[in-house]
C-alpha cells in the first residue's frame, strides 16, 4: 500500500496519491479531498459553510490556479454547506448522486442548528453565502468519469449506507469515500441504512484491487483491512441489535452494553433499525 502518512509539516495538504490529496486541520475532522490535473481541479466535499469553504479554496489556491469543480460525497452539513460560497467564487459545477441534491433541498434548513460551532453565519442563516445550494451535476446511475487533465476520476454510487445518497470519488489508487468509512469514531447511524450499509463496504473492499487507500470523511486514510474490519463490526451490531428486537424487548437499550459501539451511536443504531422496521411494516400493511 502507498505510504498514506508522509507529511510535509509546511504544507496545509496530506498527499495520499499521485496528484491527491487531503487538507489538514479543516474542522470536524472533515476530510477535504482535493486531485489536480492538467486542465481542472476538482475539490472534494466543501465544508460546513462559507467560512470553512473560503479555507478550502484558499488552500486550493496554494497549489494551483486551474478552473475547479466540486462534488459533494453525501448531503449531511459538514460535507455541503460550502457549496454556496465556492459557487459564487467560480466553481461552475458541483457534482453529487440526484438523492443528495433533492436531501439537501428538502432537509438543508433543518440542518443549520447543526453548523452553529464552526459556522454561526450558516446556522443563522447571516453574512453572504449561507444559502443552501444543491449540486447542479448529478450522477444517476451510471459511473461519471471527470477527466481532469492527464488524470481521470469517477463518481459511482454503489448503494445505500450511510445515507441513501452516498457517492464514491476513484482517483488513481485513492478511493474518497465520504462517510461510508469513518476513521477514530463510531460510524454515524441517524440517517443510516445499516443493512444495506454492511453490503456497501463488502463492495467496496472488492475494489481492492483498484484501490489501495480509502480516504475516510473523517479521520485517518486507511487500507482496505480497515474497510473488512468496519464491515464484521457493523454486522456484529446490527445482529445483536435485530436479536434483541425479534425478542420484543421492553427496553431495547439493554442491548447497548454488549454493541461495539459508544453508547451514543449504539442508541442511534438501535433507533435507527426500529424505525426502519416499523416503517417496513407500515409499506407491508398499506394496501
Amino acid at each position: 500500500m502507498s505510504d498514506m502518512h508522509e507529511v510535509d509539516p509546511d504544507s496545509r495538504w496530506r498527499s495520499v496519491g499521485p496528484q491527491t490529496w487531503i487538507l489538514r486541520d479543516a474542522g470536524y475532522g472533515m476530510n477535504p479531498g482535493l486531485v489536480i490535473g492538467t486542465e481542472r481541479a476538482l475539490v472534494i466535499d466543501t465544508g460546513a459553510g462559507p467560512g470553512q469553504a473560503a479555507r478550502i479554496l484558499d488552500a486550493v489556491r496554494e497549489l494551483t490556479d486551474l478552473p475547479v469543480t466540486a462534488v459533494n460525497t453525501h448531503s449531511h452539513f459538514d460535507h455541503v454547506f460550502g457549496n454556496a460560497y465556492l459557487a459564487a467564487h467560480g466553481v461552475e459545477d458541483i457534482w453529487a448522486t440526484v438523492r443528495c441534491a433533492e436531501d439537501l433541498a428538502q432537509t438543508g434548513e433543518q440542518q443549520r442548528g447543526l453548523a452553529a460551532e464552526l459556522e454561526p453565519d450558516m446556522a443563522d442563516d447571516t453574512g453572504p453565502h449561507t444559502a443552501i445550494h444543491p449540486a447542479n451535476r448529478l450522477v444517476e446511475g451510471s459511473p461519471v468519469d471527470l477527466d481532469l487533465g492527464g488524470i481521470s476520476v469517477t463518481l459511482f454510487h454503489l448503494g445505500r449506507g450511510h445515507t441513501d445518497n452516498d457517492l464514491l470519488v476513484g482517483a488513481g489508487n485513492v478511493l474518497f469515500t465520504g462517510d461510508l468509512v469513518e476513521e477514530g469514531a463510531d460510524p454515524g447511524f441517524e440517517d443510516s441504512y445499516p443493512a444495506d450499509w454492511i453490503r456497501t463496504l463488502g463492495k467496496i473492499a472488492a475494489l481492492e484491487d483498484l484501490y489501495d487507500v480509502f480516504v475516510p470523511g473523517h479521520g485517518d486514510p486507511v487500507g482496505v483491512e480497515f474497510v473488512t474490519a468496519q464491515l464484521y463490526k457493523m454486522r456484529t451490531a446490527v445482529r445483536v441489535t435485530k436479536v434483541a428486537m425479534d425478542e420484543a424487548s421492553v427496553d431495547m437499550t439493554k442491548a447497548i452494553p454488549i454493541l461495539p459501539y459508544g453508547p451514543e451511536q449504539s442508541r442511534a443504531l438501535l433507533i435507527r433499525l426500529r424505525t426502519l422496521a416499523h416503517w417496513k411494516w407500515h409499506q407491508s400493511a398499506t394496501p
